[in-house]
């Protein structure tokens, strides 16, 4: 009697776990059969969809050893092997030679003689049916492993990108030659048909076909269009059948090994994980956490992400009103939840300040301490909506200030760059009032971040350029020092010489011309240390080289001797800038020779360049220092240098499109060599 009961049982539970496979696949293949996607093989896959339900139905309303029943699985194997001989043969990258397709075709000829021996053992009767039955296991079992062999290979010759899609459906379909496999080699070895392995296999088949569902809808361009609300039902229902699906083999198992006790711990595995079960999706946690997974993974999302971003960076980079950066970011972060109108906080001594606002009457008081620590600490996107219902914690509820919840907020966004607060944002309430969710909250992080950066790089920059100008400052202040220290040094070599030679008419002429200079000289640096002083420069000109040498050795005569040769040429330069070179280097000159040894500047050139070479018989350069340190500013030879002369030299050459060139030997004398582009003149005859 408990026999007749157990049979009817397993009966029941294998007719209704294949209808239900039944109905699955069918419900699928319909879902395909009416939407033209361009995806996977969609021909192949509804007949593949089909077979599987026709042979589940089959297996429920006949029987499982039933010759209809194994002539349909056949087809639906023949099936979905075609369906994965097409998904290889549409990708080129996934070919392989011939042999593979060799192999399908032997895995088919094995398919169709597994039909040829279940319609003859239904044809002949019972005389050869043991040895029918166990060569047609044998080939079933065969085709099983060939099967999932191939699916093996078709997963590893995909190429990286469409193994993603081709993962559910790699999954599936190895379980359902995985079952078939396991139900067949027990049958073998056992001699009869395994009930409870038959069970299992329904309720495989019947998980197999909504992961299938799910490969459909992740894989490109096959879309599978549910509703949430189906999609969650549709989940907790496949739970279900995997929670019933583990109840049958642990239940199964401890009957097994229970013995006479089995009933009793069969009922307390029963309840014990039932009411565990109950107790964990009770949870509202566990509930929202997994209606968030399936809101992420089967539905496109709320936010269109491409065309928020690019229209995000635009409002950040392209601003059509010129509009300050600070103003930009609060509107590219309100833009993407349709908020009217934002408010920047910034960094304000411990606490925040008021910043740009965008729409939004500024008001005049900012936020404590409390709330830099807050956000700075979690990083948490505040929802003011929860501070008003006190549902929040209350360090949050504590830090936030009563005006921004009186000014009818809706969010404050905190930018954090690199473990710093470089200030939050404040989100005014968007037309259609809605909560946040999970969507919201991932965009608004990721804008937090981006906009933090750059205000991150916005202060830095500031900060450069506030160091830029300091740095332009003491740059312009070491360029005085230097000249200071040229004109010191005149006028003391004026000041001995004038003991030795204040008789002399010569000298006293040449002592005034050298004190007018210097007095110049000085008025210049007086107004070099103004910040609105530029350089005195003019446009490039003709200049006569001769004449302006002659000038500059008439001022450093009174100090030491200088020598000018050379014919008369012209160059192309700004006299004051070229003034101001020649000075630099016939001062290093004569400070380096001896007080009896001349200096010498003599002029040559062609066509094209003319160059006026300072020559000294000093103690002259090493190679090393010309090569490492010659042109470098601080840089210098003498003791007490400043080592701005020669780099001011070169600089100043240089941007009249010149050069200087320098050759110096120890204890023999250097030579600079200042190179400039030579000036055309016009004849009196020409003129004519």
């Amino acid at each position: 009697m408990a026999g007749g009961r157990a049979v009817n049982g397993a009966a029941t539970l294998i007719l209704w776990s294949h209808a239900l496979a039944a109905f699955l696949f069918a419900g699928v293949a319909v879902s395909r059969l009416r939407e033209k996607g361009k995806g996977l093989p969609r021909l192949t896959l509804v007949s593949a969809l089909g077979l599987t339900a026709l042979w589940a139905l089959a297996v429920a309303g006949i029987e499982g050893l039933d010759v209809v029943t194994r002539v349909v699985e056949a087809l639906r194997n023949l099936a979905w092997l075609g369906f994965m001989y097409a998904l290889m043969a549409r990708d080129r990258t996934a070919r392989e030679h011939r042999a593979v397709s060799v192999i399908y075709g032997v895995v088919a000829l094995v398919l169709v003689a597994g039909i040829g021996l279940a319609i003859l053992e239904q044809a002949i009767g019972t005389a050869l049916i043991p040895q029918l039955t166990a060569v047609r296991l044998l080939l079933r079992s065969m085709v099983a492993i060939a099967a999932l062999l191939l699916l093996h290979q078709l997963y590893a010759a995909a190429t990286p990108r469409a193994r993603a899609g081709l993962r559910l459906v790699v999954f599936a379909l190895g379980a359902m030659w995985g079952i078939d496999l396991l139900l067949y080699l027990s049958a073998y070895v056992s001699g009869s048909w395994p009930v409870t392995l038959t069970i299992g296999r329904g309720f495989v088949m019947a998980l197999v076909a909504p992961v299938l569902a799910v490969a459909v809808q992740r894989n490109g361009e096959w879309t599978l269009q549910v509703s949430r609300t189906v999609a969650w039902q549709t989940v907790s229902f496949a739970v279900t059948l995997l929670y019933a699906a583990v109840m049958l083999v642990a239940t199964s198992a401890i009957a097994s090994v229970a013995g006479s006790d089995a009933r009793l711990w069969q009922t307390a595995f029963v309840f014990g994980s039932t009411a565990a079960g109950v107790t964990i999706l009770s949870s509202p946690w566990v509930r929202a956490w997994a209606k968030v997974k399936v809101s992420k993974h089967f539905f496109r999302h709320r936010y269109d992400y491409r065309a928020e971003w690019i229209r995000f960076t635009d409002t950040l980079g392209k601003p059509d009103d010129a509009a300050p950066l600070d103003a930009r970011i609060v509107k590219a972060v309100a833009d993407l939840t349709d908020s009217p109108a934002g408010l920047l906080l910034v960094p304000d001594g411990a606490g925040l300040g008021v910043g740009a606002g965008w729409n939004w009457e500024a008001p005049s008081a900012g936020a404590e301490a409390s709330l830099v620590t807050h956000l700075a600490t979690t990083g948490r996107i505040v929802e003011l909506d929860a501070v008003r219902a006190d549902t929040t914690d209350a360090t949050e509820s504590a830090s936030v200030p009563i005006w921004m919840l009186d000014a009818d907020g809706w969010v404050l966004l905190p930018l954090v760059h690199l473990d710093r607060l470089q200030g939050a944002i404040l989100l005014a309430r968007p037309p259609i009032d809605r909560a946040l969710d999970w969507e919201d909250f991932d965009l608004l992080r990721i804008a937090g971040r981006q906009v933090a950066s750059y205000l991150a790089e916005e202060r830095a920059q500031s900060a450069l350029a506030e160091a830029k100008r300091f740095d332009e400052f003491n740059r312009r202040f070491a360029f005085i020092l230097h000249d200071i220290k040229n004109l010191v040094s005149q006028l003391s070599l004026v000041a001995r010489n004038a003991e030795r030679h204040a008789d002399n008419p010569a000298f006293r002429a040449d002592m005034i011309a050298t004190l007018q200079d210097s007095a110049g000289r000085m008025n210049d640096l007086l107004a070099r240390l103004s910040q609105h002083h530029h350089a005195r420069a003019e446009e490039l000109r003709p200049v006569d080289l001769l004449a302006l040498a002659e000038q500059v050795a008439a001022r450093r005569r009174a100090q030491h001797p200088v020598v000018v040769s050379g014919m008369q040429q012209f160059a192309q330069a700004d006299p004051v800038r070229l003034e101001q070179v020649l000075g630099h280097l016939l001062q290093n000159a004569i400070e380096a020779s001896a007080p009896s040894e001349p200096v010498t500047l003599a002029l040559s050139g062609d066509a094209k360049r003319v160059s006026i070479a300072i020559i000294d018989q000093g103690c002259g350069m090493s190679p090393a220092f010309l090569r490492e340190q010659l042109f470098k500013p601080f840089a210098s030879s003498k003791s007490g240098g400043f080592g701005i002369g020669a780099f001011e030299a070169r600089q100043l050459t240089e941007a009249m499109g010149g050069s200087v060139a320098v050759e110096s030997r120890e204890r023999t004398g250097t030579t600079f060599h200042v190179t400039l582009a030579a000036a055309r003149t016009i004849s009196l005859d020409e003129a004519a």
